[in-house]
């Protein structure tokens, strides 16, 4: 074996020892301490045309069996999944919706090979703090959801959820303050009178 072919199989095995799946050009070049972006973008193009990475979206470099949550929070930083996603997860919103719902400085929808992405805009001071946002060890960032409930609450003032029972109160109040609004105040005074 060739010391160019060592090379390229250490990119892999490197890569792949990783807890990730979804990887940028930069994040690579430290993993494997490369610092030619230009020849490291041509051996993962390699990769990408013999079907040991995928490239889901320019600039994207993935595992095959990559998680989508960790491509949604990478599509856009700073970022992290709220809304309809979480609360369908925990309960709250009974209809199916497969989008992966996630809070942004931007609003878009875009769609990665038939997976849709939907990002809303919500003020900077809010997505800063991670009051209610637990990071995984996979990069994905993750709002609880009580913080989901108060993103999509302070995003559509009239939305109706089916369950109520598995947010917890007293978190729900703890976060509050974080939106800095007198009528997300009362819509949650109205849906959890303060005893």
């Amino acid at each position: 074996m060739n010391s160019s072919q060592n090379i390229q199989n250490s990119i892999i095995l490197s890569i792949f020892k990783e807890v990730r799946t979804v990887f940028r050009l930069r994040d690579i070049a430290l993993i494997v301490g490369e610092n030619n972006f230009e020849s490291l973008n041509k051996k993962l193009n390699y990769y990408v045309r013999t079907g040991k990475l995928l490239n889901p979206r320019k600039g994207i470099y993935a595992k095959p069996d990559y998680n989508n949550e960790e491509l949604a929070c990478l599509l856009y930083t700073p970022s992290y999944i709220s809304l309809e996603y979480v609360l369908q997860k925990a309960g709250v919103l009974f209809q199916f919706d497969s989008r992966i719902t996630s809070i942004s400085y931007l609003s878009r929808s875009i769609e990665v090979e038939d997976k849709a992405f939907v990002y809303r805009k919500i003020k900077g001071e809010i997505i800063a703090n991670t009051k209610g946002i637990s990071r995984k060890i996979s990069q994905v960032n993750i709002a609880s959801p009580e913080r989901a409930f108060l993103d999509l609450l302070y995003l559509s003032k009239n939305y109706y959820f089916d369950n109520l029972n598995p947010l917890n109160k007293e978190k729900i109040y703890e976060l509050l303050p974080l939106y800095m609004s007198k009528a997300l105040t009362a819509r949650v005074i109205t849906l959890f009178p303060d005893d």
